[in-house]
């Protein structure tokens, strides 16, 4: 019997199995790295390229865009092609468009390569959640994508630090050449020990961009309301980075690292969220740990209001906090509960969860950034989106939607 066999008739886990999850991670962490890394270097930036602030940030919600949109052809690629060239090829991707960014001297040049850094990145996050589903099955797979989580969120704890002295020796410019490093290491890592992991049964029928293949997943109800869940939720994550420099560092004052002590905070007790919710969950399922996540959320929300008055750093950082525990509970939950039904077309699916996830919160964010709202205005509104979805969740429509697990 197979690894994959293994896992998705629920054995215990394999050193094989523990390997898989290792490369996941390295996998993964090309987008968060790609956001976080440069957060502190915003400012500098804007300076530098002498644009405002809105076409500063433009280069994370670009960047983010392409992250969910290339998903709807490196899906496809990876159940037709497998899972590790595509894997490869989004790592060589990565590393020359981080490399095209080094060297830009306008902010539309650092815009397209940001553009084609996002698709470099959704290759390797449908590779790896794709060999997750592979791999575990559909209950341990969303245990094992709150893990990624976790691991994802050593990001935010440590990539700000790392581009603050990077930003501060050797200029905004030295993160990318960082991520050019990155992308090096992790191509040889790759290579030499990511296995194929995609079924045998795997659907490589039709064309590959096939709007029957896309409907087939979407029509859904299933998918479609977690998906949602997950686009709703990054939403309130991605507000937070793209708005947390410029209200935390123009409009209080703090000084770079000062700023990266927040982040690293919150990203703190992220980490401690995303480990602790996959033992929630095999303990009292999926369905306990997404009400609890999206409860979090809202009343985050409602704090976020609460104290939007108080023109102070603890007073913006205390309810995204508690969103960040909210969305790592609420995102690995959904996520797994979006892919489940799709074990003979995990790559697709997992594409798809991508576009609702990074295309639909970075468009979200795109345009209600260019409204005149304020950054505490625009999270709250965002928090209290989850009410509806927690609503629906505890009704009888969300149970027949939400498969008990």
């Amino acid at each position: 019997m197979s690894v994959t066999e293994q896992s998705t008739l629920g054995a215990e886990p394999t050193t094989a199995n523990t390997k898989i999850v290792a490369l996941m991670v390295l996998l993964v962490l090309f987008s968060p790295l790609a956001i976080d890394i440069y957060l502190p270097a915003l400012v500098k930036i804007s300076n530098d390229l002498n644009v405002s602030m809105t076409l500063a940030q433009d280069t994370i919600t670009w960047f983010i865009f392409s992250l969910g949109l290339g998903q709807l052809f490196a899906g496809p690629l990876a159940d037709r092609y497998g899972r590790r060239p595509i894997a490869i090829a989004g790592v060589i991707i990565y590393g020359i468009s981080a490399l095209m960014a080094f060297y830009a001297q306008h902010i539309e040049q650092l815009l397209i390569a940001r553009l084609i850094q996002g698709v470099g990145a959704c290759a390797t996050s449908v590779a790896a959640f794709a060999a997750v589903r592979d791999s575990f099955g559909v209950k341990r797979s969303g245990q094992m994508i709150s893990y990624l989580n976790g691991a994802i969120c050593f990001i935010p704890a440590l990539a700000p630090l790392l581009g603050s002295w990077l930003t501060a020796q050797f200029g905004w410019r030295s993160n990318f050449s960082f991520m050019v490093g990155f992308a090096l290491v992790a191509l040889i890592i790759i290579w030499i020990n990511f296995k194929e992991t995609r079924p045998a049964h795997t659907d490589t029928s039709g064309s590959l961009i096939s709007f029957n293949r896309f409907y087939s997943v979407l029509r859904e109800p299933t998918f479609l309301f977690h998906a949602t869940l997950c686009l709703l939720a990054m939403a309130v994550i991605i507000a937070y980075v793209t708005s947390a420099p410029e209200l935390l560092m123009n409009q209080y004052g703090l000084s770079m690292n000062e700023f990266t002590y927040w982040f690293g905070l919150n990203a703190v007790f992220n980490i401690i969220a995303c480990l602790v919710a996959p033992r929630y969950m095999e303990r009292f399922g999926s369905r306990s740990a997404l009400t609890l996540g999206l409860g979090v959320l809202v009343f985050s929300g409602i704090l976020m209001f609460g104290l939007s008055s108080i023109a102070e750093p603890w007073a913006f950082m205390v309810p995204i906090i508690c969103s960040s525990v909210g969305f790592a509970w609420t995102l690995g939950s959904a996520a797994g509960q979006a892919l489940a039904p799709f074990s003979d077309r995990a790559g697709t699916a997992a594409a798809l969860l991508g576009l609702f996830q990074m295309s639909g919160s970075g468009a979200l964010i795109g345009l209600m950034q260019r409204l005149d709202l304020s950054s505490t205005t625009l999270l709250t509104l965002l928090m209290l989106t989850l009410l509806p979805g927690l609503l629906i969740l505890r009704s009888r429509l969300g149970q027949r939607w939400h498969i008990t697990t």
